[in-house]
């Protein structure tokens, strides 16, 4: 009986063998690279199998007659094939194609810095990067100097990149662009950006070879995007010595919509009468900053978003007059400011997008001049220095908007076009010594129409062309510039990249009206970079070249007692290379970044007699940054070091007929060792009802002697030293938030 069953077992055995049809081959990529891993089935049956590490598969089927058979593979696109089962062996080879996703694919970024959850790739600081980067001082662009290409410039605000002026470097918002992003200027006195890092989701700091879809910014741009709905309501208080602030974030039941607001209010009288400033303040500075938002999610991929900003600030101080010894100098400033930004994304049609963005700026600033007496009397001094003695109250209205279409095309390449203006209405009143009132009204537009092409040939090769054209009514000038980026992926998380474009920009409005009948024509940079790149394992390291030729740079001289500006005659040129490297994984709980720039430039500008380095621009720069956190006490520890070697220094008089040299030379090298203390005792603990960080700041902890520049008096004859406000500057402060806890946040990110 079992022989029996056991024969009968090997019959059907042998049947259904005969009746089974093999299937076998190799899989591999378009490189002709084995894929291993790779799952190969006929549709609609159980029957199929996965290729080895050499790409091979082998299995047996079933079924019978024309089958379709089906290879999948993460990465790559699904491949099909007709084939006949009819008992004859079937031997495939197959070859798929890459799927070009964001996940894999190579990233366009030569001469740009992004930190965003859109571009994981060349992320580098987000906002909680900014705020304990102690160096920063809690400053967007004081955190970004720390990155290549930016310079240490201490005695005045803004971002001076790659050799090229403050004003060369514009920050957009949302996709329009932000005038007067920093709090007014005040002599030899750095200003901070009046917008808090924590708006922000996203930060792209563009060193050069920017997109198209941003214009009139001759060397860089501050691409900044603000945060959407938020995770729950919540509320926050901040108390330091010097400043107090509370708001609130409510999100609606249905998370579909959220509102808020947030008040703050600064006094430094405190720390200026504890530590002792260059300048004596009549008038410490105080501001009042108010902000407040709505975000309403008008569909599944609809957004509109509000900011609004209010800012009133003033303060008043004396310094030593150089012209008149024993006399002083005085300086007021009062500010007010107001921003409104309103923009809307959302999809408009299959594969379309359409985003918009409006925004608005008020700004009136009353300054006040004047010579005084060492007991602090008003007094005109004659010979020439009367001119110290004005009044000016300054108001400028500012709109701009932009409209953009995206329609992707397959995988990630896509094209976007779309157009924007913006205009610039601003009002003057001078009033001299004498009493004469002048009067100074400007009114600028720029149109605009721009498209880029974003094209993925694989996942290792991207295209990103564009071009942009401009008409500007003060020059009445027309500008059409062409961008082209191309990357190539060397490897996983490795790539190379070029970057060409030509950027144009108006000459700064202060210098108009003119002082000549010359015709004034805009300014224009061509900038070549070539990067490499790799990021991998919590690792990032970047090197890059790049040469910038200016041509049209503004020309001034003196008209009506003021520089004005002549002609757009100069030039100049800017070269270098730069790296970067960071490293979140070798030492737990340990992040640092080494950042270094080489850079030669020189130009022929505004009163320059010629082609010379300008003052802001230093050789060599480097900075180090590194952030420990040390879980047994809750703290974390930052410290920072900054290094600019010495830039030159000018006293550039006129003699009546040209533009001279009364003195020049090289200022010291620069050093600056921060530190700070972030204390975060809510952590570990259950169901707290608070939580936050107190923080502790030193800048400049050594007491290094450092010198920015050299004011010169009226003739020339007397020169002195410009110096920070004070060597050293100690923050104390706590900041709490109910509601949230972002302690996690904070740790994962380095703090």
């Amino acid at each position: 009986m079992r022989k029996g069953l056991l024969l009968v077992w090997v019959l059907l055995f042998l049947q259904a063998a005969q009746a089974q049809t093999s299937v076998k081959g190799v899989v591999k990529d378009n490189k002709n690279n084995p894929v291993p891993g790779a799952s190969i089935a006929i549709k609609d049956s159980y029957d199929g199998g996965t290729s080895d590490s050499s790409g091979k598969f082998s299995f047996r089927s079933t079924e019978k007659g024309e089958q379709l058979l089906v290879v999948t593979s993460i990465g790559f696109k699904p491949f099909e094939q007709k084939i006949k089962l009819e008992g004859t062996p079937v031997v495939l080879d197959v070859q798929l194609k890459q799927e070009i996703s964001e996940m894999t694919a190579v990233v366009i970024s030569a001469g740009t810095f992004e930190a965003s959850d859109r571009k994981r790739a060349a992320a580098v600081l987000d906002p909680i990067d900014i705020v304990t980067t102690a160096s920063g001082n809690g400053d967007i662009t004081g955190a970004l100097k720390t990155l290549p290409g930016a310079q240490q410039v201490g005695e005045s605000e803004g971002l001076y990149v790659r050799g090229g002026t403050a004003a060369e470097t514009k920050t957009f918002i949302d996709g329009t662009l932000v005038n007067n992003f920093f709090y007014s200027s005040v002599p030899n006195v750095a200003q901070f950006g009046r917008f808090s890092p924590f708006i922000f989701k996203g930060t792209v700091f563009s060193t050069g070879g920017y997109s198209a879809l941003y214009g009139q910014a001759l060397s860089s741009a501050l691409i900044l995007e603000s945060i959407d709905l938020p995770d729950r309501s919540s509320a926050n208080l901040g108390i330091t010595i010097l400043s107090a602030n509370a708001g609130m974030q409510h999100l609606a039941k249905d998370k579909k919509s959220s509102w808020g607001f947030d008040y703050g209010y600064t006094d430094l009288a405190p720390a200026f009468s504890i530590i002792k400033q260059k300048q004596e303040y009549s008038k410490a500075p105080t501001y009042h900053n108010l902000d407040a938002n709505f975000r309403v999610k008008t569909s599944k991929t609809g957004m509109l978003k509000y900011y609004g900003y209010y800012s009133n600030n003033k303060l008043a101080f004396t310094t030593p007059s150089l012209d008149s010894l024993g006399y002083l100098d005085k300086f007021g400033i009062g500010t007010t400011n107001i921003y409104h930004n309103l923009s809307w994304k959302d999809n408009i049609g299959k594969r379309w997008k359409m985003s918009a963005g409006i925004s608005y700026t008020y700004n009136e600033d009353n300054l006040h001049s004047t010579n005084q007496t060492a007991d602090k009397q008003d007094v005109i001094l004659y010979n020439g220095l009367e001119l110290k003695k004005f009044d000016l109250n300054s108001k400028g209205n500012y709109f701009n908007a932009k409209l953009v279409f995206d329609h992707k095309w397959r995988g990630l390449s896509a094209i976007r076009f779309g157009t924007e203006f913006n205009t610039a209405k601003e009002k003057a009143l001078f009033t001299d010594y004498a009493g004469t009132l002048l009067h100074y009204n400007l009114d600028e537009h720029i149109n605009a129409l721009f498209a880029e092409a974003d094209i993925y040939a694989t996942n290792d090769l991207a295209v990103k062309a564009g071009l942009r054209a401009e008409y500007a009514s003060l020059i009445d000038k027309v500008n059409v510039a062409p961008r082209l980026s191309v990357a190539y992926k060397l490897g996983k998380g490795t790539q190379a990249s070029l970057a060409y474009g030509v950027f144009y920009q108006n000459p700064e409005r202060k210098y108009f009206p003119t002082g000549a009948g010359n015709p004034i024509g805009f300014m224009s940079a061509s900038h070549f970079i070539a990067q490499f790149q790799r990021v991998l394992n919590q690792r990032s390291f970047r090197a890059e070249v790049f040469y910038k030729k200016y041509h049209h740079l503004l020309k001034t001289g003196i008209h009506n007692y003021r520089e004005s500006a002549l002609n757009t005659t100069g030039y100049g040129d800017a070269s270098g290379f730069e790296f970067f490297w960071r490293d979140r994984k070798t030492i737990k709980n340990f992040d640092y970044w080494i950042s270094y720039s080489f850079l030669d430039t020189k130009r022929d500008f505004l009163n320059f007699p010629f082609a010379i380095t300008p003052n802001f621009a230093a050789k060599h720069t480097l900075s180090v940054v590194t952030k420990k956190f040390v879980q047994k006490i809750k703290t974390n520890v930052n410290v920072a070091y900054n290094y600019s070697s010495g830039r030159p220094y000018y006293n550039i008089q006129y003699d009546g007929f040209n533009y001279k040299f009364n003195d020049r030379g090289t200022i010291p090298d620069y050093h600056n060792v921060s530190f700070s203390l972030n204390y975060l005792p809510f952590i570990g603990k259950k169901n707290p009802k608070m939580y936050g960080v107190y923080v502790l700041q030193v800048s400049n902890i050594f007491n290094i002697k450092q010198t920015y520049g050299y004011n010169y008096s009226f003739n020339g004859s007397r020169k002195e030293a410009i110096v920070p406000p004070s060597r050293m500057f100690i923050f104390i402060g706590a900041f709490l938030s109910f509601g949230v806890d972002r302690s996690d946040e904070v740790i994962n990110n380095g703090l």
